[in-house]
């Protein structure tokens, strides 16, 4: 039984070495970090790993979407519950996901499912001010950039995909790519995204 013991934590020992964080600073094309940005790794091995989340929402409140940025894995229901005391319209036109909730107040009986990778651009079609953006990924490793435009991801070692992406950019623009290797020890990585938008 300790035989068994020591192999298993061994084998549990070697599963965690094979895995490393890698620092991402993301910057506009003037050298500013870039907080809100969406950073992912995307890979063959990534997209077997993908699960939908357990639960998501996107809400409304103060007449705008909260959070303003969302990202789910492909698959995940996202729930759309208006706190605000009036009615709201939502909808997205996005190829991503298009959908209509139409005037309601309190949370649709049906969530949505974001079964296609993507952006999808939100609009309220009462409250023009109203934007938000769900970045619908492949791939369990992602994250948003904080104050300081970085973020830290853990992931398995292997070749990926490192796309990056912001609200601030024009619409209908992909997500920034670039090939990333990730071994051991950690890494570092700099993103610049030009002509994103204040």
């Amino acid at each position: 039984m300790r035989g068994l013991s020591s192999f298993l934590g061994l084998a549990a020992l070697s599963c965690a070495l094979q895995a490393a964080a890698v620092s991402i600073e993301v910057r506009d094309e003037g050298g500013r970090p870039l907080p809100g940005a969406v950073v992912f790794l995307e890979s063959a091995q990534a997209r077997r790993q993908v699960r939908p989340l357990a639960q998501a929402e996107m809400g409304q409140a103060g007449k705008q979407f909260v959070p303003q940025v969302l990202v789910v894995p492909v698959g995940t229901a996202v729930d759309f519950p208006n706190r605000d005391t009036v009615r709201h319209h939502v909808y997205s036109f996005s190829a991503t996901k298009k959908f209509e909730l139409k005037l309601y107040i309190g949370a649709p009986a049906n969530p949505v499912v974001f079964d296609r990778s993507g952006i999808a651009v939100l609009g309220c079609n009462i409250h023009d001010q109203m934007v938000g953006w769900i970045v619908v990924v492949e791939t369990p490793y992602y994250a948003i950039s904080d104050a300081q435009g970085r973020v830290v991801i853990d992931a398995p070692l292997g070749n990926y995909r490192l796309r990056s992406w912001h609200p601030g950019l024009p619409v209908g623009v992909a997500a920034q790519d670039q090939a990333l290797e990730l071994g051991n020890p950690a890494q570092s990585v700099s993103v610049r995204l030009p002509g994103v938008r204040p």
